[in-house]
């Protein structure tokens, strides 16, 4: 036998346990060595770009962060953290549709990526009392994926639905310095979403409105005072008293604003065309007519968005 050569014995059995494995197995036994593995992820950012500007509905200012967060991380070879984004806005207002889109255009086979990872407080975490259960269970579950593949992406649904301190397990996945038992997870993505601070966001928006401001003259800076006092300093929300606002781990903080009702109406046309429908100017008006909008005396802004549209078309039909 040379020297240094692997007894036969052993051989065979790598050999075994190789060609037992699933195609799937060996790619990711390929990423957990490789630094350079993408593991499935094909960036599209131009693709991206278009579809939200052609059908994310009245959201100027979330296309115009969302893309400016995206593209600078993807542009950076060697980014110094992961991308974390923080979508916050009222029901139907655009924020699952857009994490959704965004990992379309990033990963192949987009949310059905075995790199994409998705969680929902009401699923995962229903149980106060397991909390610290839950802690161990998510940060192994981060750390065994990231560790398969830094190229990874994390969805956080309804982060005003998580358990206070829960989140904080994942700070040591977020940071700037941090390359947990020798893995560098600084290409990874995690999206927070939450309805916290959409009531705050509807007032600025529409007190603006009164002032006379343009939609597309919202800025970021109107709205962040709003939306870390209702967020960040809320007892009931995921982000409360959280290591992750401290320590500013958070890149991007995106605001959807509430929906007028033209904007309802290019989700009803939207929602015909998807279904294969006939695209009738009587049933599109009467479908955005059903919806409630507020406040009293204007009825400016659906109170809804756009999330009952789908429900809606057959009642019209």
């Amino acid at each position: 036998m040379a020297p240094g050569a692997a007894p036969l014995p052993v051989l065979l059995a790598l050999l075994a346990l190789l060609a037992a494995a699933a195609p799937w197995d060996l790619w990711a036994l390929r990423c957990g060595f490789s630094a350079d593995c993408e593991c499935g992820f094909r960036p599209d950012l131009r693709g991206l770009e278009f579809d939200l500007a052609i059908n994310l509905v009245g959201q100027p200012l979330v296309r115009q962060e969302v893309m400016k967060g995206v593209r600078g991380f993807l542009e950076n070879q060697n980014p110094v953290k992961p991308l974390v984004m923080s979508f916050h806005g009222s029901t139907g207002t655009g924020k699952t549709y857009v994490s959704s889109m965004v990992i379309r255009y990033l990963f192949q086979g987009g949310l059905q990526s075995p790199y994409v990872h998705h969680f929902s407080p009401i699923v995962h975490f229903p149980h106060a009392e397991q909390i610290e259960q839950y802690k161990e269970s998510l940060k192994r579950w981060i750390q065994g994926n990231l560790t398969n593949c830094g190229r990874s992406a994390f969805l956080f649904d309804e982060m005003d639905k998580m358990h206070p301190g829960l989140i904080d397990v994942i700070i040591p996945f977020l940071g700037p310095s941090w390359v947990v038992y020798g893995t560098n997870y600084r290409k990874a993505i995690f999206i927070f979403i939450s309805n916290a601070g959409g009531e705050q966001i509807n007032e600025v928006t529409l007190a603006l409105w009164r002032a006379r401001r343009d939609r597309e003259e919202i800025s970021l800076q109107d709205l962040e005072p709003a939306i870390s006092k209702a967020v960040f300093e809320n007892p009931q929300s995921g982000f409360w008293k959280s290591g992750i606002i401290n320590e500013h781990l958070i890149d991007f903080v995106v605001p959807f604003l509430p929906l007028k009702h033209h904007h309802v109406k290019q989700c009803v046309v939207s929602e015909l065309i998807q279904q294969g429908l006939e695209v009738r100017p009587g049933i599109v008006q009467e479908v955005a007519k059903s919806i409630p909008y507020f406040p009293e005396e204007e009825k400016l802004f659906s109170s809804t968005g756009c999330k009952t549209v789908a429900s809606r078309i057959s009642f019209f039909l």
